[in-house]
């Protein structure tokens, strides 16, 4: 397997592993909602029963998921539903970690200058993003010219 198929490999893994995470968030319910950054109005419906925060969670994992597709695709692993659009489809999944990752830049002037409006673990998980927004970058344009094949 060359490099490339192993970066978009692991950043398949990584997509796979994101979804999981957020069944176990919606599994643990209210305590992980406040703690995951999902604001206190999700975790008051998930403490209340609302179906709504299960429903939001379901699809964020299913969002994930079809990254992670989108990831095996480009490493060859699984045929594409849609052909043509693995190239397109890395860029964007690529553009939503790396953006989403951004935002340490931000959160880390802020907790350098002491703003309680910023916890720690925000900034760990805005690195979480952008390492796998990196892995995706890597493993999507060094193996470019196979993706259109």
């Amino acid at each position: 397997m060359s490099v490339h198929r192993l970066e978009l490999t692991v950043a398949a893994a990584l997509s796979f592993a994101i979804a999981a995470f957020h069944l176990v968030i919606m599994r643990v319910g209210a305590p992980a909602y406040r703690y995951f950054g999902a604001g206190e109005e999700m975790a008051r419906r998930a403490e209340s029963g609302s179906a709504l925060p299960p429903l939001l969670t379901l699809f964020a994992t299913a969002v994930f998921a079809v990254f992670g597709l989108l990831a095996l695709a480009g490493a060859g692993h699984v045929r594409s539903l849609i052909r043509g659009f693995v190239r397109s489809g890395l860029v964007v999944v690529t553009a939503i970690y790396l953006l989403r990752g951004l935002a340490v830049v931000p959160e880390v002037i802020a907790l350098l200058r002491g703003s309680p409006a910023v916890l720690p673990r925000q900034a760990v998980f805005s690195l979480i993003s952008l390492l796998v927004g990196g892995i995706y970058a890597r493993g999507t344009f060094r193996y470019w010219a196979r993706l259109g094949k």
